[in-house]
């Protein structure tokens, strides 16, 4: 048998105990999050969702007697400027799509292909409501970030050759058809929104692979 030296041992004594400290503090977190509010989680708040959102957040979407009715599909396309100052927009990428196309026939698929953008989307969506004269909340820029980051990664720094100047997001909501023994009447035409165009530098790629 392998005899690990004292130093070795201390090692990992102290990482074993760093991880689990990691790992408890991990899930106080996301308990105090779904739990009921209290004074502990009113008290810490910031930092409770400093570290569920946005990737950890949790909800019981699954449960609810009305779940999402809707597909939702995500396209990007971004504007790229040549050496001698010429702008060209690029045609859309469907990024939903290549989730779509990652999932479909993988008897293991990622939960990253099922569940980053879509959740990125809903995150933007909660803090920047459509209604006139209404305010983005205090995460609106973050979940902005988030999701151009996650079109960035896909699409690279480069298009045709070119430096990216721009990125425009364009997202279409299509009923699901009710079932053909249900009354039910809606419209199952897609319904399309576009952002804004976002200006991108070199801070959007930072941490990138």
């Amino acid at each position: 048998m392998r005899v690990w030296s004292v130093p070795a041992r201390v090692v990992l004594s102290v990482a074993a105990l760093g991880l689990a400290a990691g790992t408890a503090l991990f899930l106080a977190a996301l308990f105090l999050h779904v739990a009921p509010e209290n004074a502990v989680s009113r008290r810490y708040r910031a930092e409770v969702d400093a570290v569920v959102y946005p990737e950890f957040e949790q909800n019981w979407k699954l449960f609810a007697p009305n779940p999402l009715q809707q597909n939702v599909m995500v396209d990007a396309r971004v504007q790229t400027i040549a050496g001698d100052g010429r702008i060209t927009t690029r045609d859309w990428t469907g990024l939903t799509a290549q989730d779509f196309a990652a999932v479909r026939h993988n008897p293991a698929p990622s939960h990253v292909d099922q569940n980053l953008l879509r959740r990125a989307w809903d995150f933007y969506d909660a803090t920047h409501p459509q209604q006139d004269g209404a305010v983005a909340g205090p995460r609106a820029k973050l979940a902005e970030e988030y999701l151009k980051r996650i079109a960035l990664q896909r699409i690279g720094r480069t298009a045709g050759g070119e430096r990216i100047l721009q990125i425009q997001f364009r997202v279409g909501a299509r009923t699901v058809a009710p079932p053909p023994w249900s009354p039910e009447q809606v419209s199952t035409d897609p319904d399309y929104r576009e952002l804004p165009w976002w200006p991108v530098n070199a801070d959007d790629y930072r941490g990138l692979a």
